[in-house]
């Protein structure tokens, strides 16, 4: 069993393929893919288990989250992802479940935004600092050709880390005190926290498109009832979403949201022309994103 460490992980998942072959496993429909597990840990960490598994290959990822983390200077998420033969069970190999968890997240965005954004090529913001932030900058890059990139957190150290590297790679970018400076350019952003407070405005540019990826459970919002309430908002999975969306379970509870105004990635992939915006996408992942990894990085393995 081959067991790639996070540089070897990396080079087998670029956000263009990956993210083609999350479409893929959404039009061929055959993966089945439970509701991840959810166990909480001390200091608001998280456990995570993933499985998921088609005809030709099964894979489970076992990842923990511990956003407290990040004042230990350690990383906030760390896991396992192993990939194995689904007729016969032999182990294919073992990836980084952190990769994996950023890149697959990232190339989920990318596909949206491709699917659902009016300015694709817009200026980037991107909200937060953290491998969620950095794995957007570099999906947004080479998969839709952004250049520019406006970069805000709480953390200016972290912000300024990020400017930096997405320098390295070519890009101008410039770390903002908040979102709403960059909100006169930027026609995409990304939301990468784990904020329980609105971290945007409620009222955004009607060609703005975001991919809000950071909350993952019903105790987390980056999005504000009032912005939800006017913006086309559409969810990776409506099961996902409904257990674990903050934002939108809070907006629900708050009479400015209806589970009936969402609409899937899936049902965004068969759209003939983009949705009147603003355009929201809800990330909150799914083990089908993993099932498409898995296949990207174990292509050359599948006999199927």
């Amino acid at each position: 069993m081959q067991i790639l460490d996070t540089d070897q992980t990396r080079a087998r998942l670029d956000y263009a393929g990956l993210a083609q072959a999350v479409a893929e496993v959404l039009r061929q429909g055959r993966a089945n893919a439970p509701v991840r597990t959810a166990l909480g840990l001390p200091q608001a960490g998280t456990l995570l288990l993933m499985p998921a598994a088609d005809d030709d290959i099964a894979m489970t990822k076992l990842v923990t989250v511990h956003p407290h983390n990040v004042e230990r200077d350690l990383p906030t998420i760390q896991g396992e992802m192993v990939v194995m033969d689904a007729r016969t069970g032999v182990r294919y190999g073992q990836l980084d479940g952190a990769t994996v968890s950023a890149r697959r997240t990232a190339a989920v965005s990318l596909l949206a935004a491709q699917c659902l954004a009016p300015q694709p090529a817009s200026p980037l913001l991107i909200v937060g600092a953290g491998a969620q932030a950095r794995a957007h900058l570099e999906a947004f890059h080479e998969g839709l050709g952004v250049d520019t990139v406006f970069i805000a957190s709480r953390t200016r150290e972290r912000a300024e880390r990020l400017g930096a590297y997405a320098r390295e790679r070519g890009l101008t970018a410039t770390v903002v005190d908040s979102p709403q400076a960059a909100l006169g350019d930027a026609r995409l952003i990304a939301t990468t926290t784990t904020s329980r407070e609105p971290v945007l405005p409620d009222t955004l540019p009607e060609d703005a498109f975001v991919a809000a990826v950071g909350a993952f459970n019903p105790e987390m919002a980056e999005l504000s009832p009032a912005l939800i309430a006017g913006s086309t908002v559409f969810v990776d999975t409506l099961e996902g979403a409904r257990e674990e969306a903050g934002d939108l379970i809070q907006a629900q509870r708050a009479g400015r949201f209806d589970w009936d105004r969402a609409r899937t990635l899936q049902q965004a992939l068969a759209l003939d022309a983009k949705p009147a915006g603003p355009v929201l996408f809800k990330s909150v992942g799914c083990s089908l994103w993993d099932l498409a990894a898995a296949r990207l990085a174990f292509a050359g393995e599948q006999t199927g």
